[in-house]
């Protein structure tokens, strides 16, 4: 979790800082906020990122026909409760919005927390406007909307910002898994600036010792 439900820092995984930390985004200097847009307040859910995924900025994606955007995998997590920052949850996949955003891919894995009391209910996305009415439609709405207040036009969609379903939404996660592997084991990252230093996967170039990444 790196934004929880209800708050307005923009905080995300750091991908150029050794061992990607989760920080403030800074632009111009200036730490970023999101807006309140009416009728919503801060992200509207638990915001995250899956963990071992990369949008490959290199690859045009079929469905959408434009390329990653260069961060893992987004993931919204639309459970009951507020998460911490830096929480690890364990969640069901349910589905996926593909934003637009600045011309690149920018997946939105739909889940909800593994251990939510309405998660044995809820195992696709037809089965989120029976449980979480509106949550879709409010989704879509404040994607488009919440860079307005920064003097930016609206966020587009592909499929209309209709919410794909799990299957679907699994397959792209995959996808992305295989992305990722592929840059991990590309000595400092190959050419993209992102920091890949770990301390878990054996076959990386970029393993280091824990005393070192401690520093």
């Amino acid at each position: 979790v790196e934004v929880p439900r209800w708050t307005n820092a923009k905080m995300e995984i750091s991908l150029k800082t050794p061992m990607n930390p989760i920080k403030q985004d800074i632009k111009k200097g200036k730490l970023r906020f999101v807006a309140n847009c009416f009728p919503h307040k801060g992200y509207i859910w638990n915001y995250g990122a899956l963990p071992q995924t990369w949008e490959n900025p290199d690859h045009i994606e079929p469905s959408t026909g434009c390329k990653g955007d260069n961060d893992p995998i987004d993931v919204i997590e639309i459970g009951y409760r507020v998460a911490n920052r830096g929480d690890v949850l364990q969640v069901k996949v349910l589905g996926a919005i593909a934003l637009i955003d600045e011309g690149q891919t920018d997946w939105k894995i739909i889940a909800i927390d593994a251990k939510d009391p309405v998660a044995s209910k809820v195992n696709d996305i037809a089965d989120v406007d029976q449980y979480f009415p509106g949550l879709l439609r409010a989704t879509v709405e404040w994607f488009k909307i919440y860079k307005i207040p920064d003097g930016k036009p609206e966020n587009q969609f592909a499929f209309n910002g209709d919410a794909k379903n799990a299957e679907f939404a699994t397959t792209v996660i995959a996808e992305t898994h295989k992305f990722w592997q592929t840059l991990i084991n590309q000595p400092n990252g190959g050419n993209t600036a992102i920091a890949c230093q770990n301390i878990t996967n054996t076959n990386s170039d970029n393993r280091i010792g824990k005393e070192q990444s401690a520093k």
